[in-house]
């Protein structure tokens, strides 16, 4: 007996997914918000959910979700990183980061917060990641400022780590 193509799909795995957008300052500080529907006090890069039931590709939903959430329409340059996140209570997220570039003093002056769901943005020095962003994202957004630094592509993560470093670690 054969099932239908319809629930074979139903009984598929399901993964989340997520794209962001790195943005820096001329000085090397990256751009971070402060969503207010966050219970953790963490911050987070502007991006959020992939609408892949419209159609919306990664690179589409990294563009979308910055003009939503800071009032900036730059198209996302290269990929960065493509992280596997593994969390209690839910399926994995893949989370897509694309680099944002430098930000010019009128870009920054530019930035309109959608108030809906951010409460403010800052720029922060790499150095101080940790005191924002939980640990996964702050290791993800180094992975990306180190591929940008050395131009060794998109770095392949698992919980913001190397592959090889995580499966050590499991």
């Amino acid at each position: 007996m054969s099932i239908d193509f319809a629930t074979y799909l139903a009984g598929l795995p399901r993964i989340l997914a997520g794209a962001n957008t790195l943005f820096r300052s001329a000085d090397g500080r990256v751009l971070l918000v402060e969503p207010n529907y966050r219970d953790d006090g963490t911050w987070t890069l502007p991006g959020g959910t992939i609408e892949s039931d419209e159609g919306e590709t990664p690179r589409q939903a990294a563009r979308r979700e910055t003009v939503e959430e800071i009032g900036l329409d730059i198209a996302p340059g290269a990929l960065l990183a493509v992280d596997w996140v593994m969390g209690p209570g839910r399926p994995p997220l893949t989370s897509y980061l694309y680099d944002g570039g430098v930000l010019s003093e009128e870009q920054l002056g530019a930035i309109r917060l959608q108030v809906e769901e951010l409460d403010s943005w800052q720029l922060t020095a790499p150095a101080d990641l940790d005191d924002f962003l939980t640990p996964g994202a702050a290791r993800r957004v180094r992975a990306a400022l180190d591929a940008l630094r050395h131009g060794t592509g998109t770095a392949e993560l698992v919980n913001g780590r190397p592959p090889d470093e995580a499966a050590r670690e499991r």
